[in-house]
């Protein structure tokens, strides 16, 4: 464990994102799930009509949405989408809420549309996660557009221009580069990735996505990744996972796994290998090595796994160990080189939420708002299991010495005593 937090602390150390007590943005500052808080609390409780037990504040939300929350500065930042009563209208905001004690800061809309589209039961019209950089806050709301505030709630400026036709509505949050934002736009036909510069938010490229899949749509986060002296935009879509040049948007290297659509696990990277999911219908775990050329389907995939892989939820990466847990609720630990299944156990539920790693331990959460803290070793072993008592899709976001859960209806801080 020694080696790990070392790992750990030089990775957060490294990112310009943030401190190390932040989480500004989907999966955290090192993009991946880990997080170096210690002292979270393994037991919580927040079922109606019982005491709540570690859950220092509950609030309820405006409006819904499936974004997770992040964590910058003692202040969280989350979007949602608000029906205007009576009207067709949809308001689509970012909240700013004070991570102590709750309380609103600011509500901001950034977008409003005459009306909304029809979206799965499983999505929102507000599920990416927004992203923090500097004095920056960047909101994307999928096909209804992206927008730039700074961290008082100010619009700098926003992209509604980005035309196509989603699938069961938005998903895939953005990823940041020195100079731009990156997101894909993977709808119902003509599929794209896309560039805007984060100062002015005008495109900078935007390359077409071409493959032999039947369906087109997915929701995948991008990953940007340093492969030798070469950095990537790792982009998983329906058929193949991509890499692109974060200059140019040049299409650098592809890897095919058939069929695979709606597509949602974001990447993660280590050990000289990229660990993503195939998507629907049967998905498959690939560990891929990066920095090929052209197709290298049959060069650069070190190994598979198609028992127990996720469609929604994204892989975990801790020292040489991969968790991973799939949409049913089958949990594994993984040897992260070999592919080799050290324990595969049934969890309760279905899972949509990606899970964290913080001070030895995996943090889970299925899709009713019981949370799983499994210990982060090759033997399995639960530690505890905790009911929220209320529907949740969102990841957690670890900060501040506590986790934060979004429910259907309320945001929680848990927090021990």
């Amino acid at each position: 464990m020694r080696q790990l937090a070392l790992v750990l602390f030089a990775s957060l150390a490294l990112t310009p994102l943030a401190r190390a007590a932040d989480w500004p943005e989907f999966r955290g500052p090192t993009h991946d799930g880990l997080s170096t808080e210690r002292g979270l609390p393994i037991s919580w409780s927040a079922t109606n009509g019982a005491p709540m037990k570690n859950i220092a504040w509950k609030i309820p939300l405006p409006g819904g949405g499936w974004s997770s929350p992040v964590v910058v500065k003692g202040k969280i930042y989350l979007t949602t989408a608000v029906s205007e009563t009576g009207q067709s209208g949809l308001s689509l905001r970012v909240l700013c809420l004070d991570a102590k004690r709750g309380g609103t800061l600011w509500n901001t809309e950034v977008i409003h549309r005459e009306e909304g589209v029809k979206h799965h039961r499983k999505n929102s019209d507000a599920s990416p996660t927004p992203i923090i950089e500097g004095d920056r806050l960047y909101a994307h709301f999928g096909h209804y557009g992206t927008a730039c505030l700074d961290l008082a709630g100010k619009v700098v400026w926003k992209n509604t221009e980005l035309e196509y036709s989603p699938v069961h509505g938005n998903g895939g949050s953005p990823a940041l580069t020195p100079r731009a934002l990156v997101f894909s736009c993977d709808g119902r036909d003509a599929p794209f990735v896309v560039a805007l510069d984060k100062l002015t938010g005008k495109v900078l490229w935007k390359t077409a996505r071409v493959t032999d899949a039947k369906k087109k749509f997915a929701f995948s986060t991008p990953l940007v990744i340093q492969a030798g002296n070469r950095t990537e935009v790792i982009s998983p879509g329906s058929g193949a996972v991509c890499a692109y040049d974060p200059q140019t948007g040049k299409e650098l290297w592809r890897a095919r796994y058939g069929e695979g659509y709606s597509v949602v696990p974001r990447p993660v990277f280590g050990h000289g290998l990229l660990f993503l999911s195939s998507g629907f219908d049967q998905p498959v775990l690939l560990a891929i090595r990066p920095g090929g050329a052209g197709d290298v389907t049959d060069s650069h995939v070190a190994w598979k796994l198609d028992k127990g892989a996720p469609k929604s939820p994204s892989p975990l990466l801790v020292g040489n160990e991969l968790y991973l847990v799939s949409d049913a609720g089958i949990a594994s630990c993984v040897d992260a080189k070999t592919g080799a299944v050290h324990w595969s156990e049934r969890l309760g539920g279905d899972f949509s939420a990606s899970p964290i790693y913080a001070d030895g331990k995996v943090y889970f959460q299925n899709e009713t708002g019981t949370g799983y803290v499994v210990a982060a070793e090759k033997q399995f072993k639960l530690l505890a299991q905790n009911a929220l008592g209320e529907k949740t899709l969102a990841s957690y976001a670890a900060a501040d010495g506590a986790l934060f859960i979004r429910g259907e209806a309320n945001l929680y801080r848990v927090q021990g005593k």
